[in-house]
């Protein structure tokens, strides 16, 4: 034969799942997209059609919801961890099980009364979670995506290469802001090691990724971006590795000389908002010693 079957997996993709929890007149929402998929003794499927070893996607989907109401979800990544053992464990075929969640945030709505079950759907980010197992051992990658974040003042951009096209002027006040993804892989990988506080754990890193940005007096958005990574990896230390891919939204000053109007920083500055192009800054930021293993496209993760 002149082919052979190289990597492959298959799954079920985005079963969105809300749990209900009721606490008695108090509610809390857990609410997910969860893809699934599986990878391991699957040759014959794709060679002959026998689907002997296959586990139907629909019953993966299945499995998912009948998890979340007799597991619960504690976290996208404990929810993840229940899921990828099952598949592993229940399934000799199956030797690796990786699960991609997506969490969307809810607000509780504040009202006058005892009843707490109003909530308005959050839009700051979406929290991210891919959890991989191979019966002996896990890699747990959390992150977030679509954070915008902006500091109006503590920035410039001076000091670099200029050609015969550069048209840029420096800048030494200027607006920074971006819209963070980001990706963050922890060491814990063994079921004999005490496993990270997920929820707490995301918190932080998002607090520590936060107070980086705003404290950074910036001169690029690289420089801001390694001390966002710096932070987070010296103030957690259950985390090896961060990624992030910071797009540049861009905010122009305009020219209001035409109308005879002074536009500059010290004076109450408009600005044009850029939606495109952009620069696109990304790296990894890495514990010493440490190997780096977040894909370099964060979309494939």
């Amino acid at each position: 034969m002149p082919t052979y079957l190289g990597q492959n997996q298959y799954g079920k993709a985005e079963n969105r799942v809300v749990k209900i929890t009721r606490d008695g007149t108090t509610h809390h929402i857990k609410d997910l997209n969860v893809s699934v998929s599986l990878s391991g003794d699957m040759d014959e499927v794709h060679y002959s059609g026998s689907n002997a070893n296959v586990l139907p996607t629909d019953t993966t989907k299945n499995t998912v919801f009948a998890f979340a109401k007799e597991h619960g979800i504690e976290s996208a990544e404990q929810f993840g961890i229940h899921l990828a053992r099952h598949f592993v464990t229940s399934q000799e075929p199956i030797r690796t099980a990786r699960i991609r969640i997506e969490e969307y945030s809810w607000e509780r709505i504040e009202t006058p009364g005892e009843d707490e079950h109003s909530f308005v759907r959050q839009g700051q980010e979406t929290r991210l979670a891919q959890i991989t197992y191979d019966g002996s051992s896990w890699e747990v990658v959390s992150g977030l995506k679509d954070l915008t974040v902006m500091n109006s003042t503590n920035s410039e951009f001076w000091g670099y290469v200029k050609d015969e096209y550069t048209t840029l002027p420096e800048a030494y006040d200027r607006i920074l802001a971006t819209e963070v993804s980001s990706r963050w892989r922890f060491n814990w990988s063994d079921d004999a090691q005490q496993a990270p506080d997920w929820e707490e754990s995301y918190a932080q890193v998002k607090r520590h990724m936060l107070l980086a940005f705003a404290e950074t007096y910036s001169l690029s958005l690289q420089q801001t971006l390694y001390a966002m990574g710096a932070r987070i990896i010296d103030h957690r230390g259950e985390i090896d590795e961060v990624r992030f891919s910071l797009p540049n939204k861009h905010h122009f000053l305009v020219d209001l000389k035409p109308f005879g109007l002074k536009n500059d920083t010290a004076d109450g500055a408009v600005y044009y908002a850029a939606d495109r192009p952009y620069g696109l800054i990304e790296a990894t930021v890495l514990r010493d010693g440490c190997e780096a293993k977040i894909p370099v496209d964060l979309t494939n993760l």
